[in-house]
């Protein structure tokens, strides 16, 4: 039997890439048209955060809210655990984040969506790259476009977007919102890098630029205070 430090991260792998990103593929076909809804809605979003940011609060997160249950069951459940068992205990956590979602929507000083400078620039930016451009990158790593992964559909463009909008937010209840996106994005890349896929970096980055954002506005906002 071999040691345990000789096995590498595609040994633990129960899936091939094919099989894995033929599950996008899956959803992609069952689910159209709804990417339409979910990707305008998405930018309704932040449109309405550039114009009018402390409107819509409560409606932006319930929105979210349903879309991490909604990916969690067709996605999670339907799709990802047939071929990994270990995603069975990552569905609640889905739900959890759903739950903790529609709570802060609704509890005074919860969540309000107004908040600007340097982390919540980077937040509407990073909250339009995963609507617009997360879906176009199986052409840029060699896969077929039907496999992409779009806001609402699948779970990485959720996490980002979800994560964008965060950051773009302010609330006593903030701080419980931003854990599982940011896990569920190490997760991610941990599993594209032991495919060995050409993009395990991106959510890897994305979590970066999270938490640099966060340093940044709590040292901008130290030094203010400060002057």
């Amino acid at each position: 039997m071999s040691e345990w430090w000789t096995y590498r991260p595609e040994d633990f792998l129960l899936f091939s890439p094919r099989v894995y990103w033929r599950m996008f593929e899956l959803q992609n076909e069952t689910l159209w048209p709804l990417h339409l809804v979910t990707v305008a809605a998405g930018l309704v979003i932040i449109l309405v955060l550039l114009r009018r940011p402390k409107h819509g609060g409560g409606l932006i997160g319930f929105f979210l809210a349903t879309l991490w249950v909604f990916v969690g069951w067709s996605f999670l459940w339907n799709r990802y655990a047939a071929i990994n068992w270990a995603i069975t205990y990552v569905i609640p956590i889905f739900a959890l984040q759903a739950l903790m979602l529609a709570i802060a929507s609704i509890t005074r000083g919860g969540l309000t969506f107004d908040r600007r400078g340097v982390a919540g620039w980077a937040g509407l930016l990073l909250a339009t790259c995963g609507l617009v451009l997360y879906p176009l990158l199986p052409p840029l790593t060699e896969r077929p476009l039907p496999s992409a992964e779009v806001f609402g559909i699948a779970p990485d463009p959720t996490a980002i977007v979800t994560l964008g909008l965060l950051l773009a937010a302010r609330g006593r209840l903030l701080p419980t919102l931003l854990p599982i996106p940011l896990l569920w994005c190490v997760l991610s890349s941990l599993t594209l890098w032991a495919m060995d896929d050409q993009q395990a970096w991106l959510p890897l980055l994305v979590v970066a630029i999270v938490l640099v954002a966060l340093g940044l506005q709590s040292v901008i906002r130290h030094y203010g205070r400060g002057a």
